[in-house]
């Protein structure tokens, strides 16, 4: 048995026991009102003249009921306190009592009730008699004229008071018991109609006893005059039921406005239990066949149904089904015992599927977004291969944690090397290859401790950063452990296959950062690898930095001869309308033995060794030559190229580059220089003859990474360049920084009262771009529009454009003509028009 049907049996019980103990009240009242009507003998002609006068009243006040529906069971609301009360003025009060038991038994008769309904009226009425008649007695009531008016008024309240709170005290339980509903929500539901009902019902009584005073044949006229004032009554009261159906369908289908699923069908099943007054509702979707039912308390069943809704009873059903036509699912209304909906319910129950159905389909659509959004961002900051997080996600996270060293302890990276890879990708293929990378992966994620990242940085390389570390030696002990699960052999194709691999370790540094953290990781690697050990911490005193600088130096003469040296370019955007204006040149080192090397590992190198100028005259010659290749294509872009600041203490600097301008006769105005906020003081004072020659010549100056120096006004209020940058780290930080929004925000206010042009760095999402172009910065640049290229890459992007449009690389964020741009003005001085470049349709 369930707890529902455990529940239905004691409620049964309960209801069974009320109702006898009413009927037994009612029975010795009926005896006791039979044996003192016998003590006067049998009744006279008369006195059966005036009992079927009373009988017929209490048919009529009994027949004219207002019906009502709690759940599944019909209640009546009828005006038998009229002829009760008003037998009790002219007739004995044992004929009252057997005569409202009679007139009772006939109204309820003719409209077949159940047997125990009938038993519960028939004897809560005579009950209610009898308390009217008790009340008299004691009060020693009489409708007599010669008494004065307020001695035969009061006490008729008094009585007519006694059978209102008795007829509500034994009927509210008994409804509260059949349909399960809350005594309390009985008792409060249209208590201000209950309370005029009462009022009228009592003035009705008080005319009709003036009435009959005055005549009492016109008892005849008593029926009608109920008879008006209850549909009058009852159709105020339909009224009010309809106003608070509409109202609660109102609640309920506003109360169906959510993103969550789930909540979406819990609040459905309780807000049809109460809209319809049902006993139990079901929800089934077609989708995955989810069903859930419950009532207005609990849900019972969420997930596949077990077991049907009861046979018996009355099920309604409807379908989940859309202004389309498409039907999602079914709406089950369950009552034990027969219900017939009205009109309006009916509608109401359309309108709420209609809603039901909506309300479905947005809270799926919003959780399918929300899903691809999470892969999206997962795939952003995860190895497809293995995983486990990529570079960028362990930029990430370790930048979090190094914020937190001084409360969460110290802080390492494990860098670890497989040899000998390569061996493996030849000679089995690159399928075995990614298995033994998944393996590998596996093996790391298992042993790494549960606040540890492990991350794949690409090929065979893996980084683990280490958090929470009490000393030094700790990083060591658990490196040791990390290492030593890759020396057990793999099972690949029934061979076992022994993966070697070299790793090093660093300590957080206190400056620095996470990537000086990573580079120092990489020095320890190197040196495992050189002395052939499995780990190596780093040590400073061993740093190859220094060794790696003079290594360097040696091949930068042969890089420089050799033309090792190249360009990719990474286009910027106009944000609004997605068309490429210009493009940053970013050097690489293609180094015969070690591969492409990352500027950040040579510039150093560079800038020391006195080849400086000719690699800066390289890079000079490939990205103005580049710029014009576009413009001879019809693509007048802009180039943008970092500056060292020891070139611009080269007093021959600008003769370089307007050498390099004149060689590809390409414009002044098309090159930018962009330069670095470390410059101090004392050497603006040297470089201020270089830049002004630079500006006079028409170059255009940018101030990159703008915000984080420590002299980033300073170095503004003394070179009036045309451009600033705003570093990437806020503009990835700004969906969740309010710091960095607010920089941004600084920045461009600070671009715009300077006439300056704002550029972005490292926009990668849409939101992000959007957000900026609200702010007011006009241009980006990032992986959302396009990745660093070389030039011919960058020139067929150019042509295949986006949406149709050559030169574009993304879509505009508002339709042609939907938002007009005030071009920048200009600032005074030798400067050009600070505009973005213009690009031939």
């Amino acid at each position: 048995m369930t707890r529902t049907d455990q529940d239905d049996t004691g409620t049964d019980r309960r209801l069974v026991l009320l109702v006898g103990l009413v009927v037994v009240s009612a029975g010795i009242a009926a005896v006791i009102s039979i044996r003192e009507i016998s003590t006067h003998g049998l009744p006279t002609f008369d006195d059966l003249t005036t009992a079927a006068k009373l009988t017929f009243l209490v048919v009529v006040g009994a027949t004219v009921s207002v019906r009502i529906r709690i759940r599944s069971t019909p209640h009546g609301i009828s005006w038998t306190e009229v002829p009760i009360l008003t037998g009790l003025a002219f007739a004995p009060i044992p004929w009252v009592i057997l005569c409202t038991g009679l007139g009772i038994a006939i109204a309820r008769a003719a409209v077949r009730l159940a047997p125990l309904k009938l038993a519960f009226g028939v004897a809560k009425d005579m009950l209610l008699a009898t308390a009217a008649g008790l009340v008299f007695l004691l009060l020693d009531w009489s409708w007599s004229p010669e008494r004065p008016l307020s001695e035969r008024i009061l006490p008729l309240i008094a009585a007519y008071l006694v059978v209102v709170v008795l007829d509500e005290a034994l009927t509210l339980p008994v409804i509260s018991l059949a349909s399960r509903v809350s005594l309390g929500k009985l008792f409060s539901g249209h208590w201000d109609l209950r309370l005029a009902s009462g009022i009228a019902r009592l003035l009705v009584i008080l005319a009709i006893l003036l009435i009959l005073q005055a005549d009492l044949s016109l008892l005849l006229i008593i029926p009608p005059l109920v008879l008006s004032l209850h549909l009058a009554y009852s159709a105020r009261l339909r009224s009010r039921a309809e106003r608070d159906a509409w109202q609660r369908l109102a609640r309920a289908t506003d109360a169906l406005n959510d993103v969550d699923l789930n909540q979406v069908l819990r609040t459905a099943v309780q807000s049809a239990v109460d809209l319809f007054s049902a006993d139990r509702v079901e929800v089934t979707r077609y989708d995955g066949g989810r069903t859930i039912r419950g009532d207005s308390t609990s849900v019972d069943l969420d997930g596949t149904a077990q077991e049907p809704l009861p046979s018996t009873g009355t099920i309604i059903t409807t379908a989940l089904q859309g202004h389309d036509g498409i039907e999602i699912g079914l709406l089950r209304l369950w009552f034990p015992g027969p219900v017939q909906l009205s009109e309006r319910e009916r509608y109401t129950l359309h309108t709420f599927a209609s809603a039901l159905c909506t309300a479905i389909r947005n809270a799926s659509a919003y959780a399918e977004l929300t899903r691809v959004a999470d892969e999206h961002a997962h795939a952003a900051s995860h190895d497809v291969l293995t995983g486990l997080a990529n570079r960028r996600h362990l930029l990430e996270r370790g930048t979090e944690r190094l914020d937190r060293r001084h409360t969460d302890g110290l802080a390492a990276v494990l860098l670890i090397d497989l040899n000998h890879f390569k061996e493996v990708n030849d000679t089995l293929g690159h399928p075995s290859g990614d298995r033994v990378l998944i393996e590998v992966a596996d093996r790391l994620r298992a042993v790494a401790g549960p606040d540890d990242l492990v991350a794949r940085l690409g090929g065979d390389e893996f980084a683990i950063l280490l958090t929470g570390l009490p000393a030094p030696a700790v990083a060591t002990h658990r490196a040791e452990r990390l290492l030593a699960v890759l020396h057990e052999p793999i099972e690949l194709d029934g061979m076992r296959i022994s993966v070697e691999a070299s790793g090093g370790i660093a300590i957080a540094p206190n400056t620095g950062g996470m990537a000086e953290l990573l580079r120092r990781a990489d020095v320890a690697m190197y040196q495992a690898k050189r002395g052939g050990l499995r780990l190596a911490s780093y040590a400073a005193s061993r740093d190859t930095a220094d060794v790696g600088r003079l290594t360097l130096s040696g091949d930068l003469s042969r890089a420089v001869a050799e033309r090792q040296f190249t360009v990719d370019f990474q286009p910027i955007v106009d944000l609004g309308t997605g068309t490429v204006v210009a493009a940053e040149a970013l050097a690489r080192w293609q180094h015969p033995t070690h591969g492409t090397i990352d500027p950040l590992r040579f510039l150093d190198a560079v800038e020391r060794s006195g080849l400086l100028p000719a690699f800066t005259a390289a890079v000079l010659d490939q990205a103005i030559g580049a710029a014009d290749e576009w413009q001879a294509a019809g693509f007048a872009l802009t180039v943008a190229v970092n500056v060292s600041p020891r070139s611009l203490l080269d007093a021959s600097f600008p003769e370089v580059v307007l050498a390099r301008l004149d060689d590809h006769e390409l414009p002044p105005e098309r090159l930018v220089l962009e330069l670095t906020e470390n410059l101090t003081l004392s050497q603006l004072e040297v470089v201020d003859r270089v830049l002004g020659q630079l500006r006079d010549a028409g170059v255009r100056l940018a101030l990159d990474d703008f915000g984080t120096g420590y002299s980033s006004l300073s170095v503004l209020s003394r070179i009036p360049v045309h451009e600033l940058k705003i570093d990437r780290t806020f503009v990835m930080a700004m969906e969740t920084s309010a710091e960095a929004v607010a920089v941004i925000r600084s920045t461009v206010d600070l671009g715009r009262s300077l006439d300056l042009l704002v550029i972005a760095e490292g926009v990668e999402s849409e939101p992000q771009r959007r957000a900026l172009w609200e702010l007011g910065c006009t241009a980006g640049q990032g992986h959302l529009f396009a990745r660093p290229m070389p030039s011919p890459r960058v020139l067929a992007a150019l042509r295949r454009g986006a949406d149709g449009r050559a030169g574009a690389l993304a879509p505009p964020l508002h339709d042609e003509g939907a938002v007009i741009r005030l071009s920048p003005g200009r600032r005074t001085g030798p400067r050009q028009p600070d505009r973005l470049p213009h690009l031939p349709a």
